[in-house]
């Protein structure tokens, strides 16, 4: 028992420093919604000057004190020869004010999150991202949870990106620690393949869950809060800090 106790204090230990320091440093607080930065960050391709298709999958701190916890996440698409890109994405107040949560729109795909700077998750181009456009607008026409949203443990913005990247297993998406709502498989669903499409995943409604795969490597999930190990880019995860290791951010870029 006292060893279990003694476990117990460490994962509470390493729970709350994270979104503490985050809260204290991470500059997360203060900010106004309506003046806070949506500029591009210079990351995403010129439309004018990339004529290939492109998909991209960003994420940036969400606003507020949810931005010590976790990030909010999104998908841009180009098609060949384009003159912008379509991003895909989830946003809590439409479907709150009766709308769906839903969001596609033609826009910049790389705009600061209300003051966040975006990261790239994954960046994939040439004449076969035709075909992984293709699947993305029928994953996002077959999301089953449009008229919902719960910031915790979902479904939400990142649960909405999950959902996509495991019907198109081609973005072989590494999501984020911090992507909280990634780990919800459905109101009754408790077992399904990771969101990188290399593993599996068992979880009771995002909130007690373990995922095992290539590309994520083992996360423990615990009360929507990530605890992982993977050995193959030399991290490790943890809740409101996220990656810590030699390549804390990996990007999967492909030209396919």
């Amino acid at each position: 028992m006292g060893k279990l106790l003694k476990l117990g204090s460490v994962f509470m230990m390493l729970a709350i420093a994270g979104p503490v320091w985050m809260l204290t440093a991470g500059g997360v607080l203060g900010a106004d919604w309506r003046t806070a930065s949506r500029e591009p960050a210079g990351i995403a391709p010129d439309p004018a000057t990339t004529p290939e298709p492109v998909v991209q999958v960003y994420g940036a701190r969400a606003f507020g004190w949810r931005g010590a916890l976790g990030v909010h996440t999104w998908i841009a698409a180009k098609r060949a020869n384009a003159e912008t890109f379509k991003v895909y994405q989830v946003i809590g107040w439409r479907a709150y004010h009766g709308g769906s949560a839903v969001a596609v729109s033609d826009g910049v795909p790389d705009r600061y999150w209300f003051g966040s700077r975006p990261e790239l998750y994954a960046d994939l181009r040439g004449p076969e991202v035709e075909a992984v456009i293709d699947d993305i607008e029928a994953a996002v026409a077959d999301y089953p949870y449009p008229d919902e949203y719960r910031v915790w443990p979902g479904p939400n913005s990142n649960t909405f990106i999950a959902w996509i990247a495991r019907q198109v297993p081609a973005l072989r998406l590494d999501l984020p620690p911090t992507a909280i709502g990634k780990d919800y498989l459905g109101h009754w669903t408790f077992a399904g393949a990771a969101a990188s499409g290399t593993g599996v995943q068992f979880s009771a409604f995002g909130l007690l869950g373990l995922t095992a795969a290539v590309e994520e490597g083992i996360e423990l999930n615990l009360a929507g809060l990530t605890f992982g190990l993977d050995p193959f880019d030399l991290n490790i995860k943890l809740p409101g800090i996220g990656r810590i290791g030699p390549t804390p951010d990996p990007v999967r870029r492909v030209t396919r």
